[in-house]
Protein backbone atom coordinates (compact mmCIF):
# COMPACT_ATOMS: atom_id res chain seq x y z
CA UNK A 1 0.00 0.00 0.00
CA UNK A 2 1.42 3.39 -1.02
CA UNK A 3 1.87 6.19 1.50
CA UNK A 4 -0.89 8.18 -0.24
CA UNK A 5 -3.38 5.35 0.15
CA UNK A 6 -2.37 4.86 3.78
CA UNK A 7 -2.93 8.55 4.45
CA UNK A 8 -6.37 8.35 2.84
CA UNK A 9 -7.34 5.31 4.93
CA UNK A 10 -6.11 7.03 8.09
CA UNK A 11 -8.01 10.21 7.23
CA UNK A 12 -11.24 8.32 6.63
CA UNK A 13 -10.73 6.44 9.91
CA UNK A 14 -10.24 9.70 11.86
CA UNK A 15 -13.48 11.07 10.44
CA UNK A 16 -15.50 8.11 11.75
CA UNK A 17 -17.68 8.74 14.79
CA UNK A 18 -16.25 7.66 18.12
CA UNK A 19 -18.89 4.92 18.51
CA UNK A 20 -18.39 3.50 15.03
CA UNK A 21 -17.72 -0.25 14.66
CA UNK A 22 -14.10 0.11 13.41
CA UNK A 23 -13.14 2.40 16.32
CA UNK A 24 -14.98 0.18 18.82
CA UNK A 25 -13.07 -2.86 17.53
CA UNK A 26 -9.77 -0.95 17.72
CA UNK A 27 -10.41 0.07 21.34
CA UNK A 28 -11.38 -3.50 22.26
CA UNK A 29 -8.24 -4.93 20.65
CA UNK A 30 -6.04 -2.31 22.32
CA UNK A 31 -7.56 -3.04 25.73
CA UNK A 32 -7.13 -6.78 25.24
CA UNK A 33 -3.48 -6.38 24.29
CA UNK A 34 -2.83 -4.05 27.22
CA UNK A 35 -4.54 -6.35 29.72
CA UNK A 36 -2.76 -9.44 28.39
CA UNK A 37 0.56 -7.63 28.79
CA UNK A 38 -0.31 -6.78 32.40
CA UNK A 39 -1.36 -10.38 33.15
CA UNK A 40 1.79 -11.76 31.54
CA UNK A 41 3.99 -9.33 33.46
CA UNK A 42 2.25 -10.19 36.74
CA UNK A 43 2.59 -13.92 36.06
CA UNK A 44 6.32 -13.58 35.44
CA UNK A 45 6.85 -11.39 38.50
CA UNK A 46 4.76 -13.59 40.80
CA UNK A 47 5.99 -16.99 39.56
CA UNK A 48 8.86 -17.25 42.02
CA UNK A 49 6.60 -16.18 44.88
CA UNK A 50 3.98 -18.75 43.89
CA UNK A 51 6.58 -21.50 43.69
CA UNK A 52 7.92 -20.54 47.11
CA UNK A 53 4.41 -20.59 48.58
CA UNK A 54 3.70 -23.99 47.01
CA UNK A 55 6.92 -25.38 48.49
CA UNK A 56 6.08 -24.01 51.96
CA UNK A 57 2.56 -25.44 51.76
CA UNK A 58 3.93 -28.86 50.80
CA UNK A 59 6.45 -28.75 53.63
CA UNK A 60 3.69 -27.70 56.04
CA UNK A 61 1.57 -30.71 55.07
CA UNK A 62 4.50 -33.08 55.47
CA UNK A 63 5.19 -31.63 58.91
CA UNK A 64 1.52 -32.01 59.81
CA UNK A 65 1.35 -35.68 58.86
CA UNK A 66 4.58 -36.25 60.78
CA UNK A 67 3.15 -34.55 63.88
CA UNK A 68 5.69 -31.73 63.84
CA UNK A 69 3.53 -28.77 62.87
CA UNK A 70 2.09 -26.13 65.16
CA UNK A 71 0.99 -22.56 64.49
CA UNK A 72 3.83 -20.06 64.42
CA UNK A 73 6.72 -22.45 63.87
CA UNK A 74 9.45 -21.73 61.37
CA UNK A 75 8.51 -24.22 58.66
CA UNK A 76 11.86 -24.12 56.89
CA UNK A 77 13.85 -24.72 60.07
CA UNK A 78 11.56 -27.48 61.31
CA UNK A 79 11.60 -29.19 57.92
CA UNK A 80 15.40 -29.48 58.18
CA UNK A 81 14.89 -32.67 60.23
CA UNK A 82 13.25 -34.31 57.21
CA UNK A 83 15.34 -35.71 54.35
CA UNK A 84 13.78 -36.20 50.89
CA UNK A 85 14.98 -39.23 48.93
CA UNK A 86 14.11 -40.63 45.51
CA UNK A 87 12.95 -44.24 45.42
CA UNK A 88 13.07 -46.47 42.35
CA UNK A 89 9.69 -48.14 42.78
CA UNK A 90 10.55 -51.19 40.66
CA UNK A 91 13.67 -52.08 42.66
CA UNK A 92 12.50 -50.66 45.97
CA UNK A 93 15.86 -48.95 46.42
CA UNK A 94 17.05 -45.38 46.66
CA UNK A 95 18.46 -43.81 43.52
CA UNK A 96 20.62 -40.75 42.89
CA UNK A 97 19.45 -40.29 39.29
CA UNK A 98 17.45 -37.21 40.27
CA UNK A 99 17.71 -34.35 42.72
CA UNK A 100 14.92 -34.91 45.29
CA UNK A 101 14.68 -31.16 45.90
CA UNK A 102 13.45 -30.51 42.36
CA UNK A 103 12.13 -33.86 41.11
CA UNK A 104 8.40 -33.70 40.30
CA UNK A 105 6.70 -37.07 40.80
CA UNK A 106 3.47 -36.02 39.08
CA UNK A 107 5.21 -34.68 35.97
CA UNK A 108 7.25 -37.88 35.82
CA UNK A 109 4.01 -39.90 35.86
CA UNK A 110 3.00 -38.29 32.54
CA UNK A 111 6.39 -38.91 30.92
CA UNK A 112 6.44 -42.25 29.02
CA UNK A 113 10.19 -42.53 29.66
CA UNK A 114 9.78 -42.22 33.42
CA UNK A 115 6.48 -43.98 34.01
CA UNK A 116 4.40 -47.03 33.25
CA UNK A 117 0.78 -47.39 32.13
CA UNK A 118 -1.29 -49.31 34.67
CA UNK A 119 -3.47 -52.21 33.59
CA UNK A 120 -4.62 -52.87 37.15
CA UNK A 121 -5.43 -49.34 38.30
CA UNK A 122 -7.55 -49.31 41.49
CA UNK A 123 -6.46 -45.75 42.29
CA UNK A 124 -7.56 -44.54 38.82
CA UNK A 125 -4.33 -42.65 38.13
CA UNK A 126 -3.67 -44.01 34.62
CA UNK A 127 0.12 -44.01 34.84
CA UNK A 128 2.52 -44.44 37.72
CA UNK A 129 5.95 -42.85 37.85
CA UNK A 130 8.84 -45.28 38.15
CA UNK A 131 10.30 -42.95 40.76
CA UNK A 132 8.85 -41.22 43.80
CA UNK A 133 10.03 -38.75 46.42
CA UNK A 134 9.68 -40.09 49.95
CA UNK A 135 10.62 -38.28 53.16
CA UNK A 136 12.62 -39.56 56.12
CA UNK A 137 12.04 -37.99 59.52
CA UNK A 138 15.25 -38.42 61.45
CA UNK A 139 16.01 -38.40 65.15
CA UNK A 140 18.83 -36.24 66.47
CA UNK A 141 21.19 -39.25 66.37
CA UNK A 142 20.47 -39.77 62.66
CA UNK A 143 18.25 -42.82 63.05
CA UNK A 144 14.92 -42.96 61.22
CA UNK A 145 11.83 -42.07 63.20
CA UNK A 146 9.18 -42.09 60.46
CA UNK A 147 8.74 -42.68 56.73
CA UNK A 148 6.47 -40.32 54.83
CA UNK A 149 5.11 -41.57 51.51
CA UNK A 150 3.24 -39.59 48.83
CA UNK A 151 -0.15 -41.03 47.86
CA UNK A 152 -2.83 -40.00 45.40
CA UNK A 153 -5.85 -41.39 43.60
CA UNK A 154 -9.39 -40.62 42.48
CA UNK A 155 -12.30 -40.15 44.87
CA UNK A 156 -15.78 -39.09 43.76
CA UNK A 157 -15.15 -35.78 41.99
CA UNK A 158 -11.40 -35.33 42.09
CA UNK A 159 -7.96 -36.75 42.56
CA UNK A 160 -6.91 -36.64 46.21
CA UNK A 161 -3.25 -35.87 46.88
CA UNK A 162 -1.67 -36.54 50.25
CA UNK A 163 0.84 -38.31 52.45
CA UNK A 164 0.84 -41.28 54.78
CA UNK A 165 3.36 -41.38 57.62
CA UNK A 166 4.58 -44.76 58.85
CA UNK A 167 6.50 -45.64 61.96
CA UNK A 168 10.04 -46.96 61.59
CA UNK A 169 8.72 -50.55 61.57
CA UNK A 170 7.09 -49.72 58.16
CA UNK A 171 3.79 -51.31 59.25
CA UNK A 172 2.19 -49.01 61.80
CA UNK A 173 0.53 -45.85 60.54
CA UNK A 174 1.31 -42.61 62.34
CA UNK A 175 -0.92 -40.35 60.27
CA UNK A 176 -2.64 -39.60 56.97
CA UNK A 177 -3.18 -36.19 55.39
CA UNK A 178 -4.62 -34.92 52.13
CA UNK A 179 -3.43 -31.52 50.92
CA UNK A 180 -5.42 -31.19 47.69
CA UNK A 181 -8.81 -32.45 46.52
CA UNK A 182 -12.23 -31.23 45.37
CA UNK A 183 -14.54 -33.60 47.19
CA UNK A 184 -18.02 -32.52 48.32
CA UNK A 185 -17.99 -30.13 51.32
CA UNK A 186 -19.60 -31.77 54.35
CA UNK A 187 -19.36 -35.23 52.77
CA UNK A 188 -16.24 -36.43 50.93
CA UNK A 189 -14.34 -33.37 52.15
CA UNK A 190 -14.56 -34.91 55.64
CA UNK A 191 -11.25 -36.57 54.76
CA UNK A 192 -9.88 -33.33 56.24
CA UNK A 193 -11.78 -33.75 59.51
CA UNK A 194 -9.25 -34.22 62.35
CA UNK A 195 -11.56 -36.76 64.01
CA UNK A 196 -11.68 -38.94 60.89
CA UNK A 197 -7.95 -38.57 60.23
CA UNK A 198 -7.30 -39.47 63.86
CA UNK A 199 -8.59 -42.99 63.21
CA UNK A 200 -5.52 -43.79 61.15
CA UNK A 201 -3.00 -43.37 63.94
CA UNK A 202 -1.81 -46.72 65.25
CA UNK A 203 -3.50 -48.81 62.57
CA UNK A 204 -1.46 -51.50 60.83
CA UNK A 205 -1.01 -52.13 57.13
CA UNK A 206 -0.39 -55.87 57.23
CA UNK A 207 -0.87 -58.90 59.42
CA UNK A 208 1.89 -61.24 60.60
CA UNK A 209 1.78 -63.10 57.27
CA UNK A 210 2.41 -59.85 55.36
CA UNK A 211 -1.11 -59.82 53.96
CA UNK A 212 -2.33 -56.29 53.24
CA UNK A 213 -5.18 -55.67 55.68
CA UNK A 214 -5.70 -51.92 56.06
CA UNK A 215 -9.20 -51.04 54.90
CA UNK A 216 -11.66 -48.14 54.83
CA UNK A 217 -15.13 -49.67 55.00
CA UNK A 218 -18.63 -49.33 56.41
CA UNK A 219 -18.63 -52.89 57.68
CA UNK A 220 -16.49 -53.20 60.82
CA UNK A 221 -13.42 -55.38 60.51
CA UNK A 222 -10.50 -56.22 62.80
CA UNK A 223 -9.96 -53.01 64.77
CA UNK A 224 -6.20 -52.82 64.21
CA UNK A 225 -6.73 -52.57 60.43
CA UNK A 226 -10.15 -50.89 60.16
CA UNK A 227 -11.02 -47.26 59.32
CA UNK A 228 -14.68 -46.23 59.38
CA UNK A 229 -15.99 -45.04 56.01
CA UNK A 230 -17.24 -41.46 55.92
CA UNK A 231 -21.01 -41.30 56.37
CA UNK A 232 -22.72 -40.25 53.14
CA UNK A 233 -19.49 -40.38 51.15
CA UNK A 234 -19.22 -43.99 50.03
CA UNK A 235 -17.42 -43.30 46.75
CA UNK A 236 -14.86 -40.98 48.36
CA UNK A 237 -14.28 -43.56 51.10
CA UNK A 238 -13.85 -46.30 48.49
CA UNK A 239 -11.43 -44.09 46.61
CA UNK A 240 -9.32 -43.46 49.71
CA UNK A 241 -9.34 -47.17 50.49
CA UNK A 242 -8.18 -48.03 46.96
CA UNK A 243 -5.48 -45.38 46.70
CA UNK A 244 -3.94 -46.15 50.10
CA UNK A 245 -3.90 -49.89 49.42
CA UNK A 246 -2.44 -49.26 45.96
CA UNK A 247 0.45 -47.13 47.17
CA UNK A 248 1.46 -49.39 50.07
CA UNK A 249 0.85 -52.50 47.94
CA UNK A 250 2.85 -54.44 45.37
CA UNK A 251 2.50 -51.83 42.60
CA UNK A 252 3.48 -49.05 44.98
CA UNK A 253 5.98 -48.94 47.84
CA UNK A 254 5.81 -52.58 49.01
CA UNK A 255 9.31 -53.47 47.74
CA UNK A 256 10.77 -50.33 49.28
CA UNK A 257 9.09 -50.96 52.65
CA UNK A 258 10.30 -54.58 52.65
CA UNK A 259 13.86 -53.55 51.80
CA UNK A 260 13.81 -50.87 54.49
CA UNK A 261 12.44 -53.24 57.11
CA UNK A 262 15.09 -55.84 56.27
CA UNK A 263 17.91 -53.31 56.46
CA UNK A 264 18.78 -53.47 52.77
CA UNK A 265 18.69 -49.66 52.46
Amino acid sequence: MSSEKRDNVFSRFKKLSIDSIPKTILVAITLCLFCSMLVSLAAVKLKSIQQENQLRDKQKNILQVAGLYSEGINIEETFASIEPKIVDIESGLFTDKFDPKVFNDLKAASDPLLSVALEDDPASIGRRSNYATIYLLKNKDGTIDKLILPIYGYGLWSTLYGFVALEEDTNQIFGLQFYKHAETPGLGAEVDNPKWKGQWKGKKLRDEDEKLMIQVAKTPGPNEYHIDAIAGATLTSNGVNSLVRFWVGEAGFKKFLTNFKNGKI
